[in-house]
């Protein structure tokens, strides 16, 4: 039960990404809520992998490149999911900054 409860408020999370976030377009719940479980895959997959071997520019830049990387990982998420769409490089940033803080406060749940 939590574990949906956590899922919706990704998705709710995502929407409002995409409400807030300039060239960040959402189409509808459902494909927030498919686009959630893409986050939550990629981050369990995919993150650690590339947070591996970008430790060197994570040292050197005092842990910024994670912010480039989370922008990044937010480009695939709306390459492979369809109905999102991010404009740039910094709708990227900004909506995974967003969705970021606030997943913060979704794993104290």
């Amino acid at each position: 039960m939590i574990l949906l409860i956590k899922w919706v408020a990704l998705a709710l999370t995502v929407m409002f990404a995409g409400w807030l976030v300039p060239g960040v377009i959402i189409e509808d719940f459902k494909t927030a809520m498919i686009a959630a479980i893409a986050i939550a895959v990629i981050n369990l997959v995919i993150r650690p992998v590339i947070m591996l071997f970008a430790l060197p520019f994570n040292i050197l830049t005092l842990g910024l490149f994670t912010l480039v990387i989370n922008a990044l990982l937010f480009m695939f998420v709306a390459y492979v999911v369809p109905g999102v769409e991010v404009d740039g490089f910094m709708s990227a940033l900004l909506g995974s900054l967003v969705i970021s803080i606030l997943s913060i406060g979704i794993s104290w749940l």
